[in-house]
């Protein structure tokens, strides 16, 4: 078990150096930071000394040594738009983001697993038809899309929810939550579902195609066989089965919740660090887009890390394999 997390970790830190070096070489050719920094009216002199301070002038191995010594002391430098540190800028607009994320994820967790549990169980059924013709949709329309969609009917349509914004909020220490205000909650609930949609069809559909797969074991048929209910069987045995492929759908898609929260910010002007991402970029924000990237990516590594200490808790035979090898 302590081999199997050491190896993790060593393929996380190759990972996270990956990125690094991406996120490197490709925003360093997005624009020129001086140009940034530096008014109309700078002269070609102060332009010069300013890009000595920056360290431009020194050789592409010292710039990316010194990025990744920054990064690992948590320095991303300053925005060249909002000249603040990086890192509170993203620290201000973080629990936006995971509260989205999280609350997306719930959304398909709780409606995708039981979605996908009936329409395999009762696949024939007037109800599967509908939940799978729902997936359908979730999965074909796009993000922003569906985000319109959602504004219009309740929120110019029908006046219920709010279109943009967060709502009131409550601020706990450094983190600033909706959760505890009514207009917080109202104002999650379009983004979340929004968000959350394409990940429970996901889930929906890999549950029921697990739970098909199950169900024509030769176990389950023992299990009928000798009398037990259909509750058990289908909850106990089956369900149980199926949750080591659905647990690395749901850890996969949590980060890419994260990540790729950008749009659904965007569509409704959601304060997070997707919609600083798309400023940042508009305006070749160079520090903000490589902390964001790198952020992201060590979130995506400690999901994978958790997922695969789940795998190890479900499944036996993952322990007995990993001993074996």
């Amino acid at each position: 078990m302590l081999a199997f997390v050491i190896r993790r970790i060593v393929e996380a830190v190759f990972v996270l150096l990956t990125v690094a070096a991406l996120a490197f070489v490709l925003f360093r050719f997005v624009g020129d930071p001086v140009n940034q920094i530096a008014g109309q009216d700078t002269s070609l002199e102060d332009r010069m000394k300013l890009r000595t301070q920056l360290g431009l002038d020194d050789p592409i191995y010292v710039q990316f040594a010194r990025f990744i010594w920054n990064a690992l002391h948590f320095d991303f430098g300053s925005s060249y738009q909002f000249k603040q540190p990086v890192l509170s800028l993203l620290a201000e607009r973080f629990p936006a983001t995971m509260e989205l994320a999280i609350v997306a994820a719930l959304f398909a967790v709780i409606v995708g697993i039981p979605m996908g549990v009936f329409t395999g169980i009762r696949r024939n059924s007037p109800l599967s038809s509908l939940f799978l013709t729902i997936s359908l949709i979730g999965i074909s329309l796009p993000t922003f899309l569906i985000g319109i969609l959602l504004i219009y009917i309740f929120s110019v349509w029908l006046g219920w929810l709010p279109s943009f914004g967060r709502g009131d909020l409550v601020k706990i220490g450094f983190w600033s939550t909706g959760f505890l205000t009514l207009s917080g909650w109202r104002a999650l609930i379009l983004p979340s579902i929004t968000l959350g949609l394409f990940q429970m069809t996901l889930v929906t559909r890999l549950v029921r195609s697990e739970m098909l797969e199950v169900l024509r074991t030769d176990y389950i048929k023992f299990a009928r066989a000798r009398g037990l209910t259909s509750r058990a069987i289908n909850f106990s045995h089956a369900l149980r089965n199926t949750l080591v492929p659905v647990i690395t759908i749901i850890g996969l898609q949590l980060g890419a919740l994260i990540a790729f929260a950008i749009i659904t910010e965007t569509v409704f002007q959601w304060p997070g660090m997707g919609l600083l991402f798309i400023g940042a970029v508009q305006n070749a924000d160079v520090p903000i887009m490589a902390a964001y990237l790198l952020l992201v990516s060590f979130l995506f590594v400690v999901i994978n890390l958790i997922v695969d200490m789940l795998y190890v808790a479900i499944d036996p035979r993952i322990r007995i394999t990993g001993r074996a090898a």
